[in-house]
């Protein structure tokens, strides 16, 4: 067992949030010291939660498809870690979307998860809280500015907005997304997906 493998069981066996969650503490986190790719998104939400597996839903195809890649690269930990900014599904605000993570998860794990992570080359700053939390005073005024400014951010981080179905209008209001973005993001996974 690598030091990184005791510290992921250690954080899968985390319960911090407990009683701050609607359900159980589930975390769900994963990678592998070989891990090139590593995806830092928002939280899992209730699928990912309860079946284990991150991106396990809509919004894993959307995030697949930006990264042209299929199921069976994305859920190879060798390649692809991912360290949300809360391992445990936080719940729905009142509007029905999902509550931001809880705070204590990042502060306790990234700093003991991302320096076992050595042969990342690819950091997926998959929206705001993650964008905020890793790239800190460099971040724009809006989630929209820092990923157009994706470039200065190279060529390790790269700033993604959320794949979910909220943020469809959003992928049509600003297509230079898909145009400049996208085919330097499946460039970069296509390379570090090679064996």
């Amino acid at each position: 067992m690598t030091r990184l493998d005791a510290v992921l069981k250690e954080a899968r066996a985390c319960a911090l949030c407990a009683g701050h969650i609607p359900l159980a503490p589930a975390p769900v986190v994963r990678g592998k010291a070989s891990s090139r790719i590593l995806i830092v998104s928002q939280a899992p939400g209730t699928r990912a939660h309860i079946s284990g597996l991150s991106f396990n839903d809509r919004s894993g195809d959307v995030l697949r498809a930006w990264m042209g890649v299929d199921r069976d690269i994305f859920y190879d930990e060798s390649l692809l870690a991912v360290v949300s900014m809360g391992f445990c599904y936080p719940g729905r605000d009142a509007k029905g979307g999902d509550l931001p993570p809880r705070p204590e998860c990042a502060v306790t794990w990234h700093p003991r998860i991302r320096p076992l992570l050595k042969k990342v080359e690819l950091v997926l700053l998959v929206g705001s809280y993650a964008q905020a939390y890793y790239l800190k005073d460099r971040r724009k005024k809006t989630m929209t500015e820092t990923i157009q400014a994706w470039r200065d951010y190279g060529p390790l981080a790269m700033p993604l907005p959320h794949p979910s179905w909220r943020n469809t209008g959003w992928v049509k209001k600003n297509p230079w997304f898909e145009e400049d973005l996208l085919p330097v993001l499946r460039k970069k996974v296509a390379k570090l997906a090679k064996p």
